[in-house]
């Protein structure tokens, strides 16, 4: 499977892990782990890009909590509809991007965010478009927040990721995202290990 194939996969998915499921399932610890985050290390005043952010359920949690300047991209073609109908607020108030990670994070400035992060995202793209690592390292003027399945064993920092499938389905490529940002000039500051995720926070070189 190529980087073009990933793409059209997430750009047409209905069901399950679509933007009607998340916004059926709504905000969850994960996005109180986020909000927790950012009001310890940047405030409310910071302003938020999500990449891959569906029908918006994490954003729409920082919204409620009065984060102000927020942005998301996502792919797919039902995301931002399905945010109009669940996170009307939010859709009216921020800013965002239907596009693919790769093509969005291009055309925006250095430093363009205080905050960049991703839910489950990283872990979609393909070999192939790794160079955009370093476009999101570009782009945040502080922080850098992964919340990704790095999956499990050792890998090499020369090593391809280690790749599974969901569902015999999707792939999820597994990478060392303290290897990978700290390679681009990141400083890992803060690392939890969930049951399925791990929660990496790092400040960018700019910062």
């Amino acid at each position: 499977m190529n980087s073009t194939e990933v793409r059209r996969q997430w750009a047409d998915r209905s069901g399950e892990y679509s933007p009607e499921y998340y916004a059926y399932y709504g905000p969850d610890e994960t996005s109180e782990t986020i909000r927790r985050i950012l009001d310890r290390l940047v405030g409310r005043d910071a302003s938020v890009l999500e990449v891959g952010c569906s029908s918006g359920r994490h954003l729409a949690h920082l919204h409620d909590h009065g984060f102000e300047t927020l942005s998301g991209i996502d792919v797919n073609d039902d995301a931002f509809d399905v945010m109009a109908e669940a996170y009307p607020e939010l859709a009216a108030d921020g800013t965002f991007y239907h596009d693919s990670i790769e093509a969005a994070v291009g055309e925006f400035d250095d430093n363009q965010f205080d905050v960049v992060y991703s839910v489950e995202t990283l872990q979609h793209l393909h070999p192939d478009v790794e160079w955009v690592l370093e476009d999101l390292t570009r782009i945040s003027g502080d922080l850098l927040i992964t919340i990704e399945n790095e999956g499990e064993g050792d890998r090499s920092p020369e090593s391809d990721p280690d790749v599974s499938y969901v569902n015999d389905e999707f792939p999820l490529y597994h990478r060392d995202w303290n290897r990978v940002f700290t390679a681009l000039g990141c400083v890992e500051v803060e690392a939890t290990s969930g049951k399925r995720d791990t929660v990496r926070t790092f400040r960018t070189p700019q910062a």
